[in-house]
């Protein structure tokens, strides 16, 4: 495969577009229950993927959505939503967050289509980074926007250095990604368009893994209250604000995730 371009129009390449979100993935202890419960929340729809063994992607209305991988309790994971982030090189990047005082949880790994590695950031929040093919119908994914980020951390300006040097934002190359300040948050534009939030105020310490610096990544959907209802219904529970527009909630495995209403901006 050409490592800069697309090899066919619904290949994409993580060269294309490093630095910005490319993908979401659960990590759980049981990926039946897991399809169970955000197919009856989300509607998804599951089919079977050649990375890795237990692995599966999640498709809502045809367009691939997010990966869910059971390997929580073999690698001595959290079950956690963990975001992706596309770099032209996963040993670079991964040298650069060491280099900027984060730390190496996993890899960098080699799966058929690239190499993945899973890092935490100066504060310990958790994302990973992908180098290589992207998964097909990437580009609609990223139209579709089914998800979007958000960082809760101790302070918004320093995560937004320390990810912009670790992924090469606000920098000269062709396609990076755009950091803009509104009010008290730092927010990331790829192509215009917004990918994720830096929201200050998480405290390093907390005894409430809430409340420490994490990522929270955000599903739009059409009713908000259907989707809490389901999960109650399906052995999750709701965390927090549940209204009209937004909820927190949690799945059986304790994994959390916000449902924001598609017609939010």
């Amino acid at each position: 495969m050409n490592s800069d371009a697309r090899v066919r129009d619904d290949v994409v390449s993580s060269h294309a577009v490093a630095g910005a979100p490319c993908w979401v993935s659960l990590t759980a202890r049981d990926r039946r229950t897991a399809e169970d419960f955000y197919r009856a929340v989300l509607g998804w729809d599951f089919r079977t993927a050649s990375l890795m063994d237990g692995f599966r992607i999640a498709y809502a209305h045809g367009v691939p959505v997010a990966g869910i991988a059971a390997v929580a309790s073999t690698w001595q994971m959290a079950v956690a939503w963990t975001p992706y982030f596309a770099v032209e090189s996963a040993d670079e990047a991964v040298a650069r967050g060491q280099e900027r005082g984060g730390t190496v949880a996993v890899g960098p790994i080699g799966f058929p289509p690239g190499r993945a590695a899973l890092l935490a950031d100066r504060d310990g929040a958790v994302f990973g980074i992908w180098e290589g093919r992207l998964v097909v119908g990437w580009e609609t994914w990223r139209r579709a926007a089914p998800a979007f980020l958000r960082l809760h951390t101790r302070n918004a300006f320093d995560a937004a250095m320390f990810y912009g040097g670790v992924l090469e934002w606000a920098t000269a190359r062709p396609g990076c990604c755009e950091v803009h300040y509104d009010g008290d948050e730092v927010v990331l534009r790829s192509e215009g368009v917004m990918v994720a939030r830096i929201h200050s105020g998480a405290v390093e310490a907390a005894p409430d893994p809430t409340i420490r610096p994490h990522w929270q990544v955000h599903f739009a959907v059409a009713d908000v209250g259907a989707c809490v209802r389901a999960a109650l219904a399906h052995g999750g529970t709701v965390e927090d604000g549940a209204d009209a527009t937004e909820a927190v909630l949690r799945d059986p495995d304790g994994a959390r995730f916000t449902v924001t209403s598609a017609s939010q901006p």
